[in-house]
């Protein structure tokens, strides 16, 4: 299992991360996922390395790009 946390610039409110967990979890192969608003940080547990790509490809097409 990996961890990875990242900054997520655009999470402004409440919803923003309610839409980031909730897509997120789409994800084959994520674990877990937690957005923060106060810390603007999205951290997320995978199976493997390789499902980080599809966690970033993710968070693009919902318009929360990882700075």
């Amino acid at each position: 299992m990996t961890t990875k946390t990242y900054n997520v610039p655009d999470i402004s409110c409440g919803h923003c991360t309610a839409t980031i967990e909730r897509e997120l979890k789409l994800v084959d192969g994520l674990d877990s996922v937690k957005a923060e608003l106060d810390t603007k940080l999205v951290t997320v547990e995978v199976e493997n390395d390789s499902v980080l790509a599809e966690v970033e490809k993710m968070l693009e097409e919902i318009g929360y790009p990882a700075a």
